[in-house]
Parts: structure tokens; sequence; C-alpha cells
């Protein structure tokens, strides 16, 4: 094996973070409460543009490899239930600010959006639009599950201004698919691209996953090749984490079916290749765009951010949260909801912010986020500038480790990841994270 391959693998295997939030949520505490969000809400500057994230717990079937606070169900009552709860926050959290605020982006995720009804993600869009001044040129993203797509979700997200979408293509290989309970073949995820460009919604990613059981280098390349033939605007490439003490389901995934780390790496790698191959730039630790896509032009220009939908665009001044589990960020802190959904809607139906917990930054939170967000998007950050910047003194991690191995450089106050230790990223920006060293938490490997 290389000596590029032998130093990640030394790194592999470390449980870090993903850094969509910095302090990450295992640091967020009861502490901050639904007085304080509310609190923030009212602060916020109403000549600045938001951001809305929508959060849908529900699923027709459980893919065993899921991470997310979702649950699977064939009634369609709950999915009613949970609309209307939906319906009373969207107008609680609004009462609460200043101001009737513009939204330049709005994020739907799960779960599985998909399965609101036409009838229901049409509600909640006039919903949106009647309690926030949603801008012309906002950016409406929903994240779909191919298997359950239709011409008439189709035309709804064409008439309610959709303009990304989302797919959850994960592999295309039948044996992995059948190991992770999430059958799909080519034909049907072909199915739900034509079904979206025909009603207009320009912008496609796909997720693709690697590290799942039965996976190899064969199968993983012929996998993205499968998806370059529809030709996404982005991809994100994701090392599924295999977490069964936190997500049960995932028991019914065999440990001894999973490929081991160095395994691991090259699948990695094998993706990469190919998707830079075939033109599409890297961008931070895991996404991919084509060169002319807003996200790969905002990383050219040095204006990425990074929040819990990953890499983005969105430089709005706050992001409110919908939804159980939702996490919103404030320029005072971040905050969650419950993540239980009986109790969020209990709460919310009964007029109260359902905040579980939450994060109020300190002055060297934010100057600490600054520079781990700068790294994660773009591989480099100057230490000294950052400082400057919020007029405290400059940290110093040790990275003689990562010096001596070649993985970063140090040119004055600028470290830098050498673009071959890119999988990597994370555990330099690890080195720069206070709360990480007294962390119990179980995060998912590196790489």
């Amino acid at each position: 094996m290389a000596k590029r391959e032998d130093i990640i693998l030394k790194y592999a295997d470390k449980r870090l973070p993903r850094y969509t939030s910095y302090p990450t949520a295992p640091n967020f505490s009861p502490s901050v409460t639904a007085a304080d969000y509310e609190t923030w809400l009212a602060a916020l500057n109403p000549d600045e543009p938001i951001s809305l994230y929508l959060h849908v717990p529900f699923c027709r079937d459980m893919c065993w490899y899921c991470g997310c606070n979702t649950k699977a169900t064939r009634r369609t009552e709950p999915v009613e239930q949970y609309a209307d709860a939906l319906l009373a926050e969207i107008d609680l959290i609004a009462s609460l600010l200043p101001a009737r605020m513009k939204v330049s982006h709005i994020h739907w995720g799960g779960g599985s959006p998909t399965y609101l009804s036409p009838a229901r993600f049409t509600q909640l869009m006039d919903r949106l639009r009647a309690r926030f001044d949603v801008t012309k040129d906002a950016e409406i993203a929903i994240e779909i599950d191919p298997r359950h797509m239709t011409p008439a979700l189709a035309e709804t997200y064409r008439a309610a201004g959709v303009t990304r979408a989302s797919l959850g293509v994960q592999t295309f290989e039948p044996r992995v698919q059948a190991a992770i309970n999430r059958l799909q073949d080519a034909e049907m995820v072909g199915g739900a691209v034509d079904l979206l460009r025909a009603a207009g919604v320009a912008g496609l990613n796909f997720d693709l996953i690697y590290g799942l059981p039965f996976q190899t280098v064969d199968n993983c390349r012929a996998s993205v090749r499968e998806a370059l033939g529809f030709s996404p605007d982005r991809l994100s490439i994701f090392g599924y984490a295999h977490v069964p003490h936190f997500k049960p389901h995932q028991k019914l995934i065999r440990e001894a079916d999973l490929p081991d780390a160095a395994s691991r790496l090259a699948q990695a790698i094998a993706i990469a290749e190919e998707l830079e191959t075939a033109g599409y730039v890297s961008i931070g630790l895991d996404h991919y765009a084509k060169a002319d896509d807003s996200l790969a032009v905002a990383h050219a220009r040095k204006r990425l951010h990074r929040n819990f939908q990953g890499y983005t665009t969105d430089n709005a001044s706050a992001i409110l949260g919908f939804g159980p589990s939702a996490i919103g960020w404030l320029p005072q802190g971040y905050v969650q909801n419950t993540p239980a959904t009986a109790e969020w809607e209990r709460r919310v139906l009964a007029g109260e912010t359902p905040i579980a917990r939450g994060c109020a930054l300190t002055a060297q939170d934010r100057f600490r986020r600054d520079i781990i967000e700068t790294l994660m998007c773009h591989l480099e950050a100057d230490v000294a500038a950052i400082s400057a910047k919020h007029g405290l003194a400059a940290p110093e991690p040790d990275l003689s480790s990562f010096l001596n191995e070649g993985i970063v450089a140090k040119e004055n106050s600028t470290v830098r990841v050498h673009e071959d230790y890119r999988p990597l990223v994370r555990n330099v920006a690890a080195a720069f994270d206070a709360y990480l060293p007294a962390s119990t938490a179980k995060h998912s490997v590196a790489v």
C-alpha cells in the first residue's frame, strides 16, 4: 500500500464530529431554554434574511443504515397529525419574530419529505409564504426518496417553487441495497430524475454512501458511473456510520459484512477518482459539484459555508428549525427542538416553543467556529487573521504529527491541509476543538 494510504489509515478510525456546527451537538445542554430562544428570535435584525429548515420525521420503510431522526410507518394518520402541528409551529415562531422576516433559503429534510401529500406540502408552503417574505430568488430544496416520487408530487414541487432536490441514491449495487433494506434500481431513480427535471426543478444532488455491507471498490466505481449517467449537479459522498448503540435498527446490519478501515478508504478514494476524472470539483470533505454550479463558484470565491445540511451557499444571519429534533442557529447560539415527535406535538399545540436544549455562544466559541468552518470548507485557515478579526489570542494546538507526516503545511500563520489528505480534514479541525478532549460522545469514524 502506498505511503499516503498508510498515513491516512493511522487516523481513519479516530471518532470525530462532522463539524456541521461548533460547538457540536453533544455539547448542547438544557440550560438553553424556550425562553432563551424566544428572546433570541425577538432580537433578530428584520433587515437581514433568514433560512428555514423543516424536518419530516417519517418514512414508509426504515433503511437499516439510517442515522436520522425518523420513524417508519405505513399509516398516513401520524403524518397528517404532524402536518397540523407543523402549521402551528410555523405560526408560533413567526409570531415571536420582530417583523415579517425575509427568507432566502428553505430546506425540507427528514425522514422523507416525499411522505407529505401534495395537498399538505402545498398547504405548508403557502403557510410559510403567508408568515414570511420568501424572496423571489430563494433556494427551496427538498430531500427526495426516489421510491416514492410521483407525477403529482413533481407538479406540486414545481408549483411551490422548489429549485433543488437531493435524491437518496446511496448505491446501485443490488446486493448492497438488499443488505440495507433500500431497493431502488437505476430505472426508478431515472424516473424520479425525469419527473423533477420536467417540472423545472433545475438543481439535482445525489447522495452516495461508502462503507456499506458488501461494498467493494469495483461496485462503488460502478455506482458512481451509473450516477454520472444522470448528470447530477452535485454529489454528496458519505461514509456509513455504524452506531447500533444509538440507532438500534442498525443491528439488522451484520458487522461481519461491513468493510474494514482499509477497504472503506479504498472505496472513498475510488469514488473521488471517478468524480474528479468526470470533471466534478471536490468541495470540502465530501461534496462534489460541476464547475459552474453555485456551490463550486462559492468554493472558488471562498464564500462557502457549512451547516447542518452540509456545505452550502447560504449566508443568512439565522436558520430557524421546525419539527422534532430540528436545530436552529441564531447569532446568540444554537437551539434544538425536542426529538420525540409526540412531545414536540404536545408542546407546539399547547402554544409552547418546543426547545429541549441548545448552546449559547461565547466569544471563544465564535472564534474557534470560524477557524473550524474555514478549514472544513477550504482546507486552510489563516489563524492569525481570524484571531485579529475576533480580537482573541490565537490557539496553539499540537499539529506536530500532521506537520511531520505532510498532512498539513504551515506557512506563517496559515494552516493548510494537503489535497492528498483531504479525508483527514476533520482530524485537523478537531485540533482546534476546545470541547473534544473532555467529550464522551461516540462520533462516527473519520474516514
